[in-house]
Parts: structure tokens; sequence; C-alpha cells
């Protein structure tokens, strides 16, 4: 596909296509009031282009039963599409398709998108893919997901759940392979893009954040956790692996009296509960649930160790948004994440699934003097400068009107 916006017999009439505000639809099967990765993204994504004076359109699931309506919000209008509830997740929905198929095309005709953005292969991204193909409308891809973020929602056996994945590569091959540009948010995800659903050019390009959202203002205090804590924020999934999270505060040495702050919902947060009571953990960790920007924000701060156990993460924006707060970080050495830690230098990596070698590691840290656990904070701020939000929407905002993979690969 070569289109642009200029080229789309829909866009409006402009003395200068480079610089006049397009109308952007962002496809998103997971969105806010989702608590994932790809759901923030894609709020930010909306919030960003619509600061920079675009007509931003968010296309979603509602969160409850009933028709396609339309809520005007900050940081976009939101079409909010009929779904159905996951019979395996307490709050996740997802749209079928052929009760969406003929809102989208409503959509299109009334929003009228100079380009789409879709941020996954789904149901809702796979649909808005065909109908701008259809119109001539350009095309811009994203993928957030690996198929291991699907076992949770499927109560198969192993075997099958391989098979499910390999025909979800297979998928999103054939609808992101419809996309005039394909990005991912690191070159790991990258990869496994071109070698599992053959994709020839994906463009690395980090989901970004602001940093300064998790940076202490001038003159502001916040007081310290009581206690030595770990904090873990995500949804609580099978492949976060929580679980081994637990099992490693057990095993840390009780005279460091480690604590464990657990913020987030999902699935296993009973079974995660019954561990640590099972493990006498009952009060060293603390089930927060889904909190709010502050209370997260002041999570991040008051922690003194960042602990990711999860083996599929594609960037892991939790991670990033720890580390802007300055605070250490043990990852899993899986997926995405060792793009996050210099060994010894910000925190450490451990053996997935190993929590032996994460109480080590967390143990480690514990160990060393406050002097040198702030430097190793110091380090995480100073790595996330990379991943700054605005050169992610200055990149897409050329993508939107023209730019190739060429022009932004390294």
């Amino acid at each position: 596909m070569t289109s642009t916006p200029g080229d789309n017999p829909q866009a409006a009439a402009s003395p200068d296509a480079a610089t006049r505000p397009l109308t952007i639809l962002i496809a998103a099967d997971t969105y806010p009031p989702h608590i994932n990765g790809a759901a923030q993204f894609g709020f930010r994504l909306a919030q960003g282009m619509t600061a920079r004076g675009h007509n931003v359109h968010v296309l979603a699931v509602r969160a409850d039963p009933g028709p396609m309506f339309t809520e005007h919000r900050d940081e976009a209008t939101v079409h909010r599409l009929r779904s159905r509830s996951v019979p395996t997740h307490e709050y996740f929905r997802v749209a079928l398709p052929w009760e969406i198929k003929k809102d989208i095309s409503r959509l299109f005709d009334i929003i009228r998108p100079d380009v789409v953005h879709v941020q996954s292969h789904y149901m809702i991204g796979e649909h808005v893919v065909y109908e701008a193909q259809r119109r001539g409308i350009r095309i811009v891809a994203t993928n957030h997901f690996m198929p291991e973020n699907l076992n949770p929602f499927l109560p198969f056996p192993q075997w099958l759940k391989d098979i499910v994945g390999r025909v979800s590569w297979r998928d999103m091959g054939k609808v992101m392979g419809r996309a005039d540009v394909v990005t991912t948010p690191t070159p790991l995800a990258a990869k496994a893009m071109h070698e599992h659903a053959f994709l020839r050019k994906v463009l690395p390009l980090s989901n970004g954040i602001e940093a300064s959202n998790y940076e202490l203002a001038p003159g502001e205090v916040v007081e310290q956790n009581a206690h030595p804590t770990v904090l873990f924020v995500g949804r609580l999934a099978e492949e976060k692996h929580v679980d081994v999270l637990i099992e490693a505060i057990a095993k840390t040495p009780r005279d460091l009296d480690i604590h464990l702050e657990v913020i987030g919902g999902g699935e296993v947060k009973e079974a995660l509960k019954a561990l640590a009571a099972k493990r006498g953990l009952g009060d060293r960790v603390r089930f927060h649930g889904l909190v709010s920007d502050e209370e997260l924000r002041n999570a991040y701060i008051k922690a003194d160790l960042f602990v990711m156990p999860g083996t599929a993460e594609l960037q892991s924006l939790v991670s990033l948004e720890a580390m802007s707060a300055s605070t250490p970080v043990v990852l899993a050495n899986a997926m995405a994440l060792p793009h996050l830690v210099e060994d010894g230098v910000n925190g450490y990596l451990f053996r997935p699934n190993d929590s032996d070698d994460l109480a080590a590691k967390i143990t480690t840290i514990f160990r060393l003097s406050p002097e040198d656990r702030a430097a190793m904070g110091a380090a995480s701020h100073d790595m996330v400068a990379r991943h700054g939000l605005t050169k992610t929407l200055d990149t897409f905002e050329d993508i939107y009107r023209g730019g190739s993979y060429e022009d932004h690969a390294v």
C-alpha cells in the first residue's frame, strides 16, 4: 500500500497538507477502563495527538452490555462498540465481528478519517483494517501482544494453546500485512513478528513515557514506607508469574523484613492471596487492586525496588514508569525486559520462573547501602530518556502524514 493522507478522497482540502490537522481513528481492542500496557498506550496516544491539534476518534469495546454509544472525553471522541464478557476473565470484554462490522462501516462514513491506527490484529483492529483498505485510507498498525497473552483466557491443554498461538501469529501477518507501516515497541518484538508472522518490515518504536509524571516535584516530600518494599504493578494473570515473586519474598532473609505491594487486578488474584497466606506472608504482602493515577505514582516513588517477573512483555510500561521514579529494578530475563536492565547498574535480570534466583537478586539489592541503591535508581531514571513520549508522538505523526518504514528505520 502507498496511500498518504493526501491520497484519501475523504480528506478535506488544505493548502498545507504537511501541517493541517488530521482526523485520526485509533482502533483499540483494549482501552481504559481496561488496565494493561496496550490500553494505556492507546490512551496516551489519543491524548498526545489531541494535544497537537488533531481530531482524534477511538473505537473500543464498551465495558457493559448494550448497543454502541459515543462519549466525548478529554483525550478523544470514544465510540464504544457492543461487546461480550469473557467467562475466563473478571472484566475483559470482546467485540464479535458480526455485531460490530456495520457499526464500524457507519462510523467511517461519519468520521471520515485521514488515517487509521490499529493497536492489534484482533476483532476491532482487524475489521478497521479491512474497512480502511476498502476505502483507500492510510493504515498504521502497532502490535502490543504475544500469543502467550491469550493463555489465561484459554482453558485448554498446552498443546492446544500452542496451536492457537500459531494461528494467532498467522492472522497477525494476514491483517497487519495490509498496513502501510507496522510498528511494535522493541527490536526483539519486531524480530518475533518477522519470524512468526512473516512481516518483513516492522519498525521498533517505543510506546513512550512522560518521565516527569513520576519524578518528585521541586520541594515535594513523599513519606517512605515503614518497611523495605518491593512493588509489582500489572494485571494479575498467569504470564505475569506473580506467584514466583511471592515465593521469592518468602525466601528472602527474615532479618531484611522485605514487604511486597501488589497493584492490579486479574483472574489469579485470589490464588495469589492464598499463596501469600500459605507462605506465612499475610502481614508482608498487600494486594491493593486497582488504584488511582496519584496512588500509583506515590507507590512508585515510595518503593525501594520494582520487580517484573512476567515472561511475555513486549515493553513493560510499568517497568519504565518505575524507572522514571528512580527505582532499581529486577526483571525476568525474557522477551523485551533485558532491554531495560544493565546488570549491576540499574538492577538485575533473573532466570524466568526461578524464585531462588529472584530471591537472591532481591536480597543483593537490599544488602546494598542506601546510597548504592539510590545510585541504581538514578541509573534507571537516566535509561528512560531514550523512551521519551515526545519522540514517539513525533514519529507517529510523521508516519500518519506519509512517512515510511525507511524514513525511521535505524
